[in-house]
């Protein structure tokens, strides 16, 4: 039996009607799965949301809920991304500490990860990091380094890249 617990992206549409995601969280939850960060909005088709969840476990038990999700009655499509490439995104706020002798490294970290300085107070900088879970980890622990004092995270959010028509 297959032990390996690896990491997985998955994506969903769902018709945008009351419970489908705690339909959803409710499947990976029983079945085990500890979902890591997921996030629900509505597309570019109204009435339709996609839901992007990150959760972890072994490739046999993960198959088994790709196919309970599309028995889902409102799910319409299900995206296993480990089956393809794909692009993600999160984006974070991070409070940060900047006082007079640090706030020069804090803009410099800034520029490097081409992060946004979206509030300043007279003794703290909130950022605004957009990218890939190892581009935010990186830039956390930089600025951990200066005192981070507040993140909140959006979740990630992921398509399939394009293939060529």
């Amino acid at each position: 039996m297959e032990n390996n617990k690896q990491r997985y992206t998955i994506g969903i549409l769902v018709q945008n009607r009351p419970g489908v995601l705690a339909r959803v969280v409710g499947l990976l939850s029983g079945r085990g799965f500890n979902i890591e960060n997921i996030t629900a909005a509505e597309t570019n088709e109204p009435g339709i949301t996609r839901i992007t969840l990150v959760t972890s476990g072994d490739r046999r038990v993960l198959s088994q809920i790709v196919k309970q999700i599309n028995k889902l009655v409102d799910t319409l499509k299900v995206f296993d991304f480990s089956e393809t490439e794909f692009v993600d995104r999160e984006m974070a706020l991070i409070k940060v500490r900047a006082e007079e002798g640090t706030r020069a490294e804090v803009l410099r970290i800034v520029d490097i990860f081409r992060a946004k300085v979206v509030d300043v107070s007279p003794h703290f900088y909130t950022l605004e990091v957009t990218g890939n879970d190892s581009k935010i980890a990186a830039v956390m622990e930089l600025l951990g380094q200066i005192g981070i004092v507040e993140i909140a995270r959006t979740g990630k959010a992921a398509l399939a890249r394009s293939k060529k028509h």
